[in-house]
């Protein structure tokens, strides 16, 4: 209910039909009421909704990893968004409103440094190890990169990794997630420059059973 006071051109405060008024530091003021949204959202929207709600599932627990693991590709924007853009455009299969994530097409880590040769993921009791060739060439390879290692767990939406697994001329690095235990992993190999400034496309290696 408004409060009426200085004639139609006055000040006055509260809300009378669709107006606002009120004063703030001695300034009248009146503004309109906001317009509520009536609209239903289209197929389109609620397709997209669905696919995006898919992938920041699985994204939730990777927003530091992204934001150096993406950060060649974002262009005025996170690397968690550009993530998130790249995902949502590869990664997603299913039908709507029943998506999930194609861990096979999906990047961790996305850039111009070349992965290493023949990378492979195994479980033996609460660690992921990680084995790769070392392809060294001193040209878009070095000995020093580090290997990011990254491993999911769907059932507990959570992420493990390091950025700093191993050097890519040690050929292998492990990774401890004994809170995984009893349940399926997605993994992941990627590498990182020495200096920081450089990582590559992340390689899925695979689904693997914590034990």
């Amino acid at each position: 209910m408004g409060t009426y006071q200085k004639g139609v051109m006055g000040a006055f405060s509260g809300t009378i039909g669709t107006v606002i008024g009120g004063s703030w530091r001695d300034i009248d003021y009146m503004r309109s009421l906001p317009t509520k949204r009536k609209r239903t959202p289209t197929d389109k929207q609620l397709d997209q909704q669905a696919r995006f709600a898919a992938v920041v599932k699985f994204l939730s627990g990777m927003a530091t990893l992204l934001e150096t693991g993406f950060k060649q590709y974002a262009v005025r924007m996170s690397g968690y968004n550009s993530a998130l853009s790249y995902n949502i455009q590869n990664a997603v299969t299913g039908r709507y409103p029943d998506y999930s994530i194609d861990y096979s097409n999906a990047l961790v880590s996305r850039g111009k440094l070349l992965n290493a040769a023949d990378p492979k993921a195994t479980a033996t009791g609460d660690t992921v190890f990680f084995t790769w060739t070392d392809n060294s060439d001193g040209e878009n390879t070095k000995p020093d990169d580090a290997a990011i290692l990254v491993v999911y767990c769907e059932a507990l939406e959570n992420t493990i990794y390091t950025l700093n697994g191993g050097t890519r001329s040690a050929g292998a690095g492990n990774i401890k997630v004994a809170v995984f235990k009893g349940n399926r992993v997605q993994t992941w190999l990627a590498f990182i420059s020495a200096d920081g400034l450089l990582t590559s496309n992340s390689v899925y290696t695979g689904e693997l059973s914590v034990g």
